[in-house]
């Protein structure tokens, strides 16, 4: 059974969250990594829509260092307090 959206959603957001500090991960690092973890019940077009919703619901930010990456947004000095 294909995995949903939300399913793969969560993955990815634990992937980035487990790599944050470590690695910066690209939008096809989580696809690739999610081929590999789903094997036949991988699809692109799921994937996408993943990445889309980490996105615009706010729990990931694009960076952009010499390529795009997402990543847990960032917390100013300031908001620490």
């Amino acid at each position: 059974m294909a995995k949903t959206v939300e399913e793969i959603t969560e993955m990815m957001y634990k992937m980035i969250s487990e790599a944050q500090g470590i690695k910066k991960l690209k939008p096809m690092d989580l696809t690739k990594a999610m081929k590999q973890l789903l094997g036949d019940e991988f699809d692109k077009k799921t994937c996408k829509l993943a990445i889309k919703n980490l996105i615009d619901t706010g729990r990931c930010v694009y960076t952009y260092f010499g390529g795009s990456f997402i990543e847990l947004p960032h917390k100013e000095g300031a908001a620490n307090d």
